[in-house]
């Protein structure tokens, strides 16, 4: 624990370790890293270019992939080129504008990812449920006004975060234990009382998100029930797979979050390196599986891109 002995000298930084613990590694921990980054470049610029491409994929089924797509790629390139730069060059040092606004970005980001979930469950429980009125309730023009209202909630319900922290005193030795600002590892820096901070996250986490969830089970729910009945076994078949799509999607978006935050929280035993682990495969593994999912899943997605890769 040597590593954690040493202080920042200009009192306007941070310092992200990268992974505590495992430095003499972190260039062959670079790797799978760098990989993980390219590989979700190139699958998820190729979902949104051939989405855009294909007039016949321009349906709001698709405009929220994109969307799903697009928060994905926000997400692990606001926190890995930093990340690689720690790796690569030693550069630690972050500033705490530079560390508050990637926090800012990374929470709203991933706070938008959820509200883009809320209206796929929504979006799945009126194509199976209510498929005669599916054209009339869900057009593009009013998947692109939910979506603005989800981004509206996410920058009202983050932007109390870096507010809070910049009002806060933080202790001279400035060492944050990740490869990214997060929210609570920069609060733990404080050298003040950080409650207000600490019940703020748990309302997000789990009153918010909670919501989110409820409204997200109970339109599954609802859909599950509707697949159940439905007695045509080709029918009932599609409407299994699409749910189960996005089930994937969501057990990949919402697991590892839940489980970082529980351990921040109540996991005060677990060794810092484990706590920086989670939180990378948090950010490096979902746009890597997102577009695998939907490309198995939609045989008319996967049928595009096919063409698409073929043509080059």
């Amino acid at each position: 624990m040597a590593t954690f002995n040493f202080t920042s000298s200009d009192p306007s930084t941070f310092i992200l370790m990268g992974i505590p613990g495992l430095e003499a590694g972190h260039i062959w921990i670079s790797i799978p890293f760098s990989i993980s980054y390219i590989i979700s470049l190139l699958g998820n610029i190729t979902l949104l270019f051939v989405v855009g491409k294909e007039q016949t994929l321009h349906k709001p089924m698709y405009l929220l992939l994109c969307m799903l797509v697009l928060t994905d790629l926000s997400t692990s390139t606001s926190i890995v080129p930093k990340a690689l730069c720690t790796f690569w060059l030693n550069l630690k040092d972050i500033t705490v504008g530079g560390c508050l606004t990637q926090m800012f970005f990374l929470h709203m980001v991933s706070f938008m990812q959820s509200a883009i979930l809320v209206i796929m469950a929504f979006d799945r429980y009126v194509a199976i449920c209510n498929p005669l009125r599916y054209a009339t309730i869900i057009t593009n023009a009013q998947i692109a006004k939910l979506g603005l209202m989800g981004l509206i909630r996410s920058v009202i319900f983050m932007f109390p975060l870096p507010l809070l922290l910049s009002r806060q005193p933080f202790c001279a030795n400035r060492i944050i234990a990740q490869t990214h600002c997060e929210h609570m590892a920069v609060a733990k820096t404080s050298c003040g009382d950080i409650t207000v901070n600490r019940m703020y996250s748990f309302f997000i986490v789990f009153v918010v998100i909670g919501f989110d969830l409820t409204l997200i089970a109970l339109s599954y729910g609802l859909i599950m029930r509707a697949v159940f009945r439905i007695s045509s076994k080709k029918s009932y078949q599609k409407a299994f797979n699409t749910c189960t799509a996005h089930i994937c999607v969501m057990l990949t978006s919402y697991g590892p979050g839940f489980l970082i935050s529980l351990t921040h929280r109540f996991g005060q035993g677990i060794a810092p390196h484990i706590h920086a682990i989670l939180a990378n495969l948090y950010i490096l593994i979902p746009p890597i599986l997102h577009p695998i999912i939907y490309g198995v899943k939609y045989k008319e997605l996967r049928d595009k891109v096919g063409k698409f890769t073929c043509r080059r």
